[in-house]
């Protein structure tokens, strides 16, 4: 099993979240964060005056998912993400050990 973890644009959670339920995944936990990579924040314009917003706002999913369905859950993530810009985030997957249901003590990939 692994953990399947995506950094998204904001107005691309939909589009992800769709595409993950048309291929059948389920159990996501959504957070909202807040962030920088490369393009290392925003400078806008307001009424003539330079800011600069460090951390951009983000979408995190997580995801447990079995590993044969690895390759098409990030396919699916990185396909409904994409814009071709900078800041369309990032996909991490971390292997898991276990999982338990606490409702039925159900344990491994049935529990998912």
């Amino acid at each position: 099993m692994k953990r399947v973890e995506a950094i998204v644009r904001p107005e691309k959670l939909q589009d992800v979240k769709s595409a993950l339920v048309e291929i059948g995944a389920t159990g996501m936990t959504l957070e909202d964060v807040r962030g920088f990579g490369r393009q290392k924040g925003q400078t806008s314009t307001y009424r003539g005056i330079s800011y600069t917003v460090e951390f951009l706002t983000k979408k995190r999913l997580v995801l447990v998912v079995s590993d044969e369905r690895l390759n098409l859950i990030l396919e699916t993530i990185a396909t409904a993400a994409a814009t071709g810009s900078i800041g369309d985030g990032k996909i991490f997957v971390s292997p898991v050990n276990e999982v338990i249901r606490i409702r039925t003590g159900e344990t491994g990939e049935i529990a998912l």
